[in-house]
């Protein structure tokens, strides 16, 4: 098939990857503009840029999908089908119309749960024990168009960066398949029940609140695992949790109880595996303890 794909993060990457190795004509790829990264904040491309380019595709990166110009150049690409995954630009009615058979979404999540930005943190922050990847074709609305295919995977108390990667390849796996079969996977309309919204997550979320139980602060540091990165703040500097277990012990919510680090909860403690300092690598509770002390009875923020 004659495919145009647009996608931007890592997430992306994978499905791309595997449109290229069935043997369909990739012959554009659209991805958000370099964005400024690093010290330096040099531009920076998206992981999907550096592939396409890697892979000899032809590349761009519009600000916006609504002018004309823009709406006439993705036109004349005379598409059999355009494939987004993680795109991250709204596509307008003359985007999604111009591919023969359309646009089909690579969706990270059992639709309708989790329609919307960010399906993987929402389903660990709600507790979901099973999550995985729609096929779906794309309309106006927002993530409500017909659906082509799912594949589930168990969460497993997976942090959001491993979530990610394995959805990743379920659905790039998922989507070459429909385009092999398309038939085979006709468009169902998703149900009116169970519909939830996957809103954008905020870097002020991802400041652990133990007021509430050591389950929901346990999901709280998968969830923000590796970005935006679950933290606490201690003398002024945010340390973040990367790594955590549930213990059933009891204290005063937001407080050091041993010389391990463990910290209580609403209900329950949690007791860090992994922890990071700014501007340092991953550690062990104890390391970070041996150069920063935080002795039990210390109330964290």
């Amino acid at each position: 098939m004659r495919i145009a794909f647009m996608g931007t993060p890592e997430f992306a990457v994978p499905t791309l990857d595997a449109l290229v190795a069935a043997g369909h004509d990739v012959v554009a790829v659209y991805s958000q503009p370099p964005r400024r990264a690093g010290r330096g904040k040099a531009l920076s491309p998206s992981p999907v840029q550096r592939r396409a380019e890697e892979l000899g595709i032809a590349v761009m990166t519009p600000v916006s999908l609504k002018g004309t110009e823009e709406q006439a150049q993705f036109h004349a690409l005379d598409l059999d089908v355009a494939v987004v995954a993680a795109y991250g630009l709204i596509l307008p009615r003359a985007i999604l119309d111009a591919p023969r058979l359309g646009c089909l979404n690579v969706h990270a999540s059992l639709l309708p749960r989790w329609r919307g930005a960010a399906p993987i943190h929402r389903a660990i922050l709600a507790g979901d024990t099973v999550t995985g990847v729609t096929i779906m074709d794309m309309e106006a609305g927002l993530d409500t168009g017909p659906m082509r295919a799912t594949v589930e995977t168990p969460v497993n108390g997976k942090t959001a960066g491993a979530l990610t990667a394995e959805l990743a390849e379920k659905g790039a796996a998922l989507m070459v398949e429909v385009l092999a079969r398309a038939q085979a996977y006709p468009g169902i309309p998703q149900p009116e029940a169970g519909v939830t919204y996957a809103t954008k997550i905020e870097k002020a979320e991802a400041r652990l609140d133990f007021t509430g139980e050591a389950g929901a602060v346990e999901r709280q540091i998968r969830a923000f695992n590796p970005a935006p990165g679950a933290f606490f703040e201690i003398g002024g500097e945010r340390i973040r949790i990367l790594e955590a277990e549930i213990e059933a012990s009891s204290g005063t919510a937001g407080t050091v109880i041993d010389e391990s680090l463990a910290i209580a909860c609403g209900s329950g403690v949690i007791r860090p595996l992994l922890v990071q300092r700014a501007g340092r690598g991953a550690m062990s509770p104890a390391e970070l303890l041996r150069g920063y002390a935080i002795p039990p009875g210390t109330r964290l923020g």
